[in-house]
């Protein structure tokens, strides 16, 4: 299953807040935001509106972008773990982006495109 934008977001945060040795109880205090929803959105239970998540970054003197940009590197790196050991791939059948159906990954084919001198599936 794919990693959630709430779940990535809260795991950065526990991070940035744990490697400051941070209590949530402080953190809380200082984005003033209750410590419970804090709890929430950390653990990817909740997912914090901008401001929010602004009012947080500042308590942890994190930088907005450099959580969002650490944020952005974990899914990313979550979804090519997750694609890693398929057997599948999207190749184009027909003509329009709507055609596009699962295949089987043909060893030595090239990523994207057909073997030289294969033919290339119709649409029907």
């Amino acid at each position: 299953m794919a990693l959630l934008l709430r779940e990535a977001i809260g795991g950065s945060l526990r991070r940035a807040r744990t490697l400051r040795k941070r209590t949530l109880r402080d953190v809380s205090r200082a984005a003033r935001v209750s410590l419970g929803y804090l709890s929430e959105v950390e653990r990817g239970r909740k997912e914090p509106s901008s401001e929010l998540l602004a009012s947080i970054c500042e308590a942890l003197d994190v930088a907005l972008p450099d959580l969002l940009a650490e944020v952005i590197s974990e899914m990313t790196r979550d979804e090519r773990l997750e694609f890693v050991g398929r057997n599948e791939t999207l190749v184009p059948i027909g003509q329009r982006h709507t055609d596009l159906r699962l295949a089987p990954v043909r060893t030595g084919a090239p990523l994207g495109g057909n073997r030289p001198g294969t033919p290339v599936a119709s649409a029907a």
